[in-house]
């Protein structure tokens, strides 16, 4: 007798009641739509929500519908102009409190999205945006730690009274720097030295090395250490980045690490990709530092060298000035930054941490009445032409922003002043963001227009169509009513499949569309396999019921061995891809369970319903 388990008929039913429910959101469409976010990060009040809506009502802008999604504004609209107008509205009259993204939103009912149901998101191929692939400098990280490991050096043997004649960077069986170098002066004793070393940089390889003019100790990374910084680097520049376009208000953003050293961002809906690559690369830092009011700024410009203990830099007018080399804070220190007005104009207000604050607490108590500077710091990469071949060089800009007088004694909350509207909006924003741990530099750009991502979108909505009409053309005249059921479990297939990736949240793109289409193959395979199988059993002579038990049962072993080998080749792909394929091997891989359970229980159930039970049939239409 054939039989069916109620619990199965259950499982089958409740599980495509759910991937319905998921798979609804993805039915309606979507409209243009424009997200506004309020700057400090808080959600949208009522009143922010009614003001903006009241205020583009008064210019004449109409949009469908308005709600406040995850503590977003979102405004929908029935074309992409009056989307743009908004957009334009919006920023230039609630500029100081909000900020904008351009974006498309579901046109499914309220009841879905309030019970947190979204369309699967698409790829850039599909949605059209803005694909960046950043080339992390490695050797940078390892420098700029260097950096920071010589500054701590010099306070502490300063602070232990150890006489030195100079701390550098050395490369030592390297091209790159990889550890210090500590000058002594000749006939010092390199116990003191040595000892400060090991307290403040415990983790450094500590050598003695021969000098002419004095002893010389060098205190090195390991290849581990340099290793582990490196991935350091590319770990803290994704959080950054991810941060930066966070405060850009891009939506539904994909920032991910792609290979050894390289970082790719995609931003759905950008178009203007000068002003997002110009944010999201610049390595921009804050160091304070007071200025050198002991020694003569002329002189040293005259020598072409500052004294020692001090650094020359230039201000943004381009006049000289003299700072000390010691750091009070860095912008690593910096917990928050915000735009502010103040008496001397735009500014930025800054909280430190509790180290950054300690430490500027104790410096303003110590130099109250002399003057401190703010320098910015920007790297970046410029192509430049040397004897007729273009090369890249490595610029590194330090400007002093800002010069003050310590009026009064304050730790972990002050302001920086002297700045224009958009250079306190953009530094606000940098320091918010975080510092990039490395330089960055884009090797692959290219934008996807709204027009061709709709194209995209309709050519690969239509192979999928025409490729299923041919399939369920194949399956009724071959298999005659046992086609129409596997026909049944192919809509269910797709419904499955397009409820999980709407489940993970995974982008949909061209190649992921190319493994839906390849899924549906894979699960005419297997209804295929079950039914030549159960044509077997009939030849033979046994009962129609007894042959679709029989043809299920022998064709498994098949199905599972065919689908795991491909299930394996699917998360290799996606271990090893990157980027587009990685978009296919999620698709196939998912496609492979959910024609599994469609092809070997939905099957099954439905076969059981109409053949099954008490019923005995003489033929089967198959």
């Amino acid at each position: 007798m054939l039989e069916f388990a109620r619990w199965k008929y259950i499982l089958v039913a409740a599980v495509l009641l759910l991937a319905t429910i998921f798979a609804l959101p993805n039915v309606f469409g979507e409209d243009a739509a424009l997200q506004v976010a309020r700057k400090d990060r808080s959600a949208v009040e009522a009143d922010g929500q009614r003001s903006v809506e009241d205020f583009l009502r008064g210019k004449g802008v109409t949009f469908s519908r308005s709600y406040v999604d995850d503590g977003r504004l979102m405004l929908h609209f029935a074309a992409v102009p009056e989307q743009l107008k908004a957009r334009d509205l919006v920023n230039e009259n609630f500029a100081r409190d909000y900020v904008t993204a351009l974006s498309f939103a579901s046109r499914a009912p309220d009841w879905l999205r309030k019970i947190g149901l979204r369309p699967m998101p698409l790829g850039l191929d599909l949605r059209g945006g803005l694909y960046l692939l950043y080339q992390v400098d490695v050797d940078g990280a390892v420098a700029q730690v260097l950096e920071v490991y010589e500054q701590d050096l010099r306070r502490a043997l300063s602070q232990d009274n150890v006489q030195f004649v100079d701390v550098a960077q050395v490369a030592e069986g390297t091209v790159k720097p990889n550890g210090l170098r500590v000058l002594l002066p000749a006939g010092a004793d390199p116990a003191p030295a040595r000892e400060a070393i090991r307290r403040v940089l415990p983790n450094l390889t500590i050598s003695a090395q021969p000098g002419g003019a004095g002893p010389i100790l060098q205190a090195l990374l390991t290849a581990t250490q340099l290793k582990e910084r490196q991935d350091y680097a590319i770990s803290q520049n994704l959080t950054t980045i991810r941060n930066r376009v966070n405060e850009l208000g891009v939506s539904e953003p994909v920032v991910q690490r792609q290979g050894v050293d390289r970082i790719a961002v995609q931003l759905p809906g950008v178009q203007n990709s000068a002003e997002v690559k110009d944010i999201l690369g610049k390595v921009a830092t804050l160091e304070f530092r007071l200025v050198d009011i002991q020694n003569s700024v002329s002189e040293a410009v005259q020598r072409g060298r500052a004294p020692f203990g001090s650094k020359l830099y230039e201000t943004r007018e381009g006049q000289p000035t003299l700072l000390k080399r010691d750091i009070i804070v860095t912008g690593d220190q910096l917990i928050d930054a915000t735009t502010a007005a103040t008496e001397q104009g735009p500014g930025v207000s800054v909280k430190l941490d509790a180290s950054g604050g300690e430490e500027m607490l104790r410096t303003t108590r110590a130099n109250l009445g002399k003057p401190m500077a703010v320098v910015f710091i920007e790297q970046r990469r410029e192509e430049v032409d040397v004897g007729g071949q273009k090369v890249q060089r490595d610029i590194k800009e330090e400007k002093v922003i800002n010069t003050a007088t310590i009026q009064g004694i304050f730790s972990n909350s002050f302001q920086i002043t002297g700045l224009g509207v958009n250079e306190a909006r953009e530094l606000a924003l940098l320091l918010r963001a975080g510092a990039l741990a490395a330089p960055i530099f884009v090797i692959e750009e290219r934008v996807v227009g709204p027009g061709l991502g709709k194209e995209n979108i309709e050519k690969g909505v239509s192979a999928l169509m025409i490729g299923m009409a041919l399939l369920f053309v194949f399956m009724l005249v071959y298999y005659k009513m046992f086609g129409v059921v596997a026909n049944i479990v192919l809509l269910a297939n797709v419904v499955l499949l397009a409820a999980l990736l709407t489940m993970f949240k995974a982008a949909l793109s061209l190649p992921g569309i190319a493994g839906i289409v390849l899924t549906v193959g894979m699960a005419v395979d297997a209804n295929v396999l079950i039914y030549e199988r159960i044509r077997e059993e009939v030849r033979n002579g046994v009962t129609p019921q007894t042959a679709i038990s029989k043809g299920f049962e022998k064709a498994f072993s098949s199905i599972a061995d065919s689908n795991i080998t491909t299930l394996i080749a699917g998360i290799v792909l996606w271990a090893f891809g990157t980027g587009p394929i990685r978009g296919f091997a999620v698709v196939l891989s998912l496609g492979i369970v959910t024609s599994m359970f469609t092809s070997l229980l939905g099957s099954r159930a439905l076969l059981t319903l109409m053949y099954g039970g008490a019923r005995r049939p003489e033929k089967l239409s198959i």
